[in-house]
């Protein structure tokens, strides 16, 4: 079994976002050098206890400090994007760190309406529009439109021979379903929905198609735990 680590970057009472930031780095750095897998870092916004606004930058300096794990983000809120400008954000990040980034992606709205308006300058983005935004960030990132495609030719730079590996992440059959059409990873989020895990990944694998990111499906969950620190009391 492969051990990862989703770090939602929690500020804990009495401690600054920047605090946080450094135990998300901190944490990442350990969990390196104990030969995890994978480390991701989420994205929220207006939220109060969490400190991580943009998985780009901390994924950034996270493959920086350590030397083996992959990272990736757990996830990027594609709703809210464009699927160009995040197929060259973590091109950019693989350009830097080969091998090592992995690129996930969530359906969710980002927060309450006013908060996705503000992500989206405005403009209201239909969430029925993932599936097709995941399948143009797969061609952007492969160079893979079809010939009549109106953004064939367009060049998602930099052009990176080590390509981002790309994640659905789901708490739901639906999810699956996105992750199984388009041939891309999908990540289960048993922490939020515990109770049908087992038929989404089951659904995945039955409906997954082939893709130039996959030839066969590839699953992992991501389950709910704490990281305790215990002092230990001193005799006099």
């Amino acid at each position: 079994m492969k051990l990862s680590v989703l770090d939602q970057s929690p500020i804990s009472k009495g401690q600054t976002a920047e605090e946080a930031l450094q135990n998300s780095l901190q944490l990442a750095k350990e969990t390196d050098q104990l030969g995890y897998h994978r480390y991701w870092v989420a994205e929220h916004h207006s939220t109060n206890g969490l400190a991580c606004t943009s998985p780009e930058i901390l994924i950034g300096q996270i493959a920086a400090q350590t030397n083996q794990i992959k990272v990736g983000s757990g996830g990027v809120l594609l709703p809210q994007y464009s699927p160009l400008k995040v197929a060259e954000n973590f091109n950019m990040l693989s350009a830097f760190h080969p091998d090592r980034i992995d690129l996930g992606v969530g359906r969710s709205p980002g927060g309450p309406q006013k908060v996705r308006q503000a992500l989206t300058d405005g403009h209201n983005k239909n969430l029925s529009a993932f599936s097709r935004q995941v399948k143009e960030l797969q061609s952007f990132i492969h160079h893979s439109f079809p010939i009549d495609h109106e953004y064939r030719g367009i060049k998602a730079g930099p052009k990176v021979q080590s390509k981002p590996d790309i994640w659905v992440l789901g708490v739901s059959e639906r999810g699956a379903k996105h992750a199984a059409v388009n041939g891309v990873g999908f990540t289960y989020g048993h922490f939020i929905n515990p109770n049908n895990g087992k038929e989404a990944i089951h659904l995945y694998k039955k409906r997954f198609k082939p893709s130039f990111s996959l030839s066969e499906p590839k699953a992992n969950v991501c389950i709910l735990s704490f990281v305790l620190k215990h002092k230990k009391k001193l005799k006099n």
